[in-house]
């Protein structure tokens, strides 16, 4: 039901428009009634004519009014072509029809679409001046290559502005890809179209099976790396290829410098794998990872990706603490001092001789956090809670130096048990393993038993004593055996077992003695055996020398990517990409060396385009004058960082940070018709598939005159509305109380 005035159209229902009647019926004559009965008839009329009103208006707002404009159009009815010229579009997976080309075969789908536009079909629907056509082009790239990366496809926002501008629409044609990454989902734009009675006809182009193709997606190399020593480079890459692909993976500097690695690509799946690099020189140097095109692959450009990685020489500050000094302790000392790269220093706890003395040895523990705090790596050999080795104060230090300034801690028990004492202390939490409580002593084996690699142990960078991977597994089966390992019965949760016992099984399968996991910011090592110092046998310091020292490093990385005198930044992600939050931790230093206790830390970050941007740290809650922050990275490129602590005389720390350039559009990516289908559907319109261009002319031609516009404002559901009645009955209350004190 629904009836007008003018321009003002009503639509209650049958309920309503009987319940507004009589509404309106009995206030009537509750008013004049009341006008009546009242000693001051004028006043009273005002009143009761205000009520009538405020009812009156209640009662039309009930019937759903509607004010309603039409708009006549002045223009020939046009038709618009929307074409997609996204970076997705350079794919080359369209195949020319003979419609539009005489000349079959494969083209981008950004030719494919030029082609269609440049086709005299849609001349007929202009003949006789019966139609205006014109289109637009949506998606362009920027030309600024920083804002290109971040730029993306909306199906939503050009069907949306078309349909703002234009006033005498007969149909939309969309030619696209159906590959949408941002703006709102394209069915609301479809919806739009429904609402205003335009049809949209959607040309799917491009294939939506993915090209036959190797993409080298990601290389997430670290941001340093240690002179003389190996660093992994990890890397992912997918493949679309319906067949397994055996390839080299070439890594290559900018002096030629080169090193290659065969992989197996299964078909149709992702691939993470990693390579080893040796750094042989100080400062940055530009890297290309890469695969060869193989046989049927449609697209080079994705084949290779360019970084930079930084070598540095680097002095590691280790204390290793220790009770007897059993043969592993004194090899470990030996390497350690030997290497030129690590500052070492000894803590020896002999019950019957008393403090180790001699070089590298201190006589006491670091009783104050700004004297623990210089040590990237605590080695705990078999030391527990006792009175003359560590009391719990000490551990709660220890600890603290691991989580909250990224130091490692390396356990290391042996046989007198000292380890099950720290278990009631704060390292408890720290040790990755559960102990056997039966047997404090460990085990002694008669025959010497290998270790035997788990699959995190053949690629980590911490078990790699081969100069490859694939050779690496035949080092440690070479390798001579143990006879004693400490009383493990399983690794705890969250934590990454590198290596087990060949010979030994118990309640929870083969027993873990070689255990990583993440504390705070920090790293925790155990290590089950005490006869690393054999595999000196035969090879002398070969295996030896270079498992502790990658050991050091490993557990000292994070710590010491951007180390100054008063200031320590370290973050992750460390390869970042456009979009990502990077995580700032810093460790801030008084003058004296002491963990700061007042004063702002902030970090200064100059984006690749020179823009700048200052993130203050909030210190955390510890004694460690450990600071954290946030930053988004927007832009793919080179970021300069520059952590500093708001106080003269403060030398701030510098350091870089390299997001790699993932961009939304992507070529080589499957078509998605059904995106477009789903909006046809909802638009009244259809998909038109290549072959039936001419039938789309046709229906466009038959297609009936655009109906002129309307534009409805509802009254009812206005704003404006509900504050006039708001103020209709206050005007009325005040008069009722005006009238009643008179």
């Amino acid at each position: 039901m629904s009836f007008h005035f003018y321009n003002l159209h009503f639509t209650p229902t049958p309920a309503t428009l009987v319940i507004g009647l009589i509404a309106l019926a009995a206030v009537g004559v509750l008013c004049v009634l009341s006008w009546k009965r009242s000693p001051h008839p004028k006043r009273t009329a005002l009143l009761e004519g205000l009520r009538f009103v405020c009812t009156l208006f209640v009662v039309l707002l009930l019937w759903k009014p509607e004010w309603l404009t039409i708009l006549h159009p002045e223009t020939k009815p046009r038709i618009a072509i929307l074409w997609d010229a996204s970076r997705s579009m350079e794919t080359l997976d369209a195949e020319m029809p003979d419609i539009l080309s005489p000349q079959r075969g494969v083209v981008s789908r950004a030719q494919w679409t030029r082609a269609a536009l440049d086709s005299p079909l849609w001349d007929s629907l202009e003949d006789g001046g019966k139609n205006e056509l014109v289109d637009r082009s949506f998606g362009e790239p920027p030309a600024d290559p920083a804002a290109a990366a971040l730029a993306g496809t909306d199906l939503s926002s050009p069907i949306e502005d078309l349909l703002e501008n234009e006033t005498n629409l007969r149909a939309a044609v969309l030619l696209s890809d159906g590959d949408y990454n941002t703006g709102q989902p394209p069915v609301v734009a479809a919806q739009k179209m429904l609402q205003r009675g335009v049809p949209l006809f959607t040309i799917p182009v491009g294939s939506k099976k993915r090209l036959p193709d190797l993409d080298l997606l990601a290389v997430t190399a670290p941001a340093y790396g240690i002179v003389g020593e190996n660093v992994q480079i990890p890397f992912t890459i997918r493949s679309s290829l319906e067949r397994e692909v055996r390839t080299i993976v070439r890594l290559k500097d900018d002096a030629g410098r080169e090193k290659t690695k065969e992989i197996v690509l299964p078909p149709g799946e992702t691939t993470y794998d990693a390579i080893l690099w040796r750094l042989e020189k100080e400062g940055a140097s530009t890297l290309e990872l890469s695969v060869p095109v193989a046989d049927g692959e449609r697209i080079e450009a994705n084949n290779s990706r360019k970084f930079t990685l930084s070598g540095r020489p680097e002095s590691i500050k280790v204390l290793v603490i220790e009770t007897l000094p059993r043969w592993e302790y004194r090899y470990l000392r030996n390497a350690l001092s030997r290497d030129p790269g690590v500052e070492l220093s000894c803590l020896l706890f002999h019950p019957q001789l008393g403090r180790g003395d001699g070089p590298d040895y201190i006589q006491e523990f670091p009783s104050k956090p700004e004297d623990l705090s210089k040590y990237d790596v605590i080695f705990l050999g078999d030391v527990g809670v006792a009175p003359d080795q560590l009391t719990k104060d000490q551990c709660e230090l220890l600890r603290g130096l691991v989580e909250n300034q990224a130091s490692g801690i390396v356990f290391m028990p042996g046989p007198q048990g000292n380890q099950f004492t720290l278990l009631d202390s704060a390292l408890g939490d720290l040790v990755p393993v559960i102990y056997d409580e039966e047997t404090k002593g460990g085990l002694h084996d008669p025959v010497a038993s290998p270790l035997t690699l788990t699959g995190e142990g053949r690629g980590s960078l911490l078990t790699m004593l081969a100069d490859s991977e694939e050779s690496n597994p035949d080092v440690w089966r070479s390798l001579p055996g143990f006879h004693w390992h400490a009383p493990v019965l399983k690794s705890k949760g969250g934590t990454e077992v590198l290596a087990v016992h060949a010979n030994r099984r118990g309640r929870f399968g083969p027993v873990p003695l070689i255990v990583t996991k993440s504390a705070g910011n920090g790293k925790v090592l155990f290590m089950g055996i005490d006869s690393a110092w054999r595999w000196r046998r035969g090879v002398e310091d070969k295996y030896h020398y270079r498992f502790w020292g990658q050991v050091a490093r490993w557990m000292s990385y994070q710590r010491n990517m951007a180390a100054g005198q008063r200031v320590r930044l370290y973050f992750t992600p460390e390869r970042p990409v456009p979009g990502d939050t990077v995580t700032f931790n810093a460790n801030a230093f008084d003058k004296n060396g002491a963990p700061l206790q007042e004063g702002d830390v902030y970090v200064d970050a100059t984006a690749p385009d020179g823009t700048k941007e200052r993130v203050v740290l909030e210190k955390n809650d510890t004694a460690w004058g450990a600071y954290s922050g946030r930053l988004r990275i927007s832009l793919p490129g080179e970021w300069q960082l520059k952590a500093s602590i708001d106080e003269a005389g403060a030398e701030p720390v510098e350091t870089k940070l390299l997001a790699q350039g993932a961009e939304l559009e992507q070529t080589g990516q499957p078509a998605r018709p059904d995106v477009l289908q789903e909006m046809a559907r909802i638009a009244r319109g259809r998909t038109i598939s290549p072959e039936q261009l001419p039938e789309l002319i046709k229906e466009i031609t038959a297609l009936p005159e655009p109906r002129p516009i309307e534009n409805r404002v509802a009254l009812w559901s206005h704003w404006a509305a509900v504050a006039l009645v708001v103020l209709l009955l206050a005007i009325f209350w005040t008069g009722r109380k005006l009238n009643g004190a008179f």
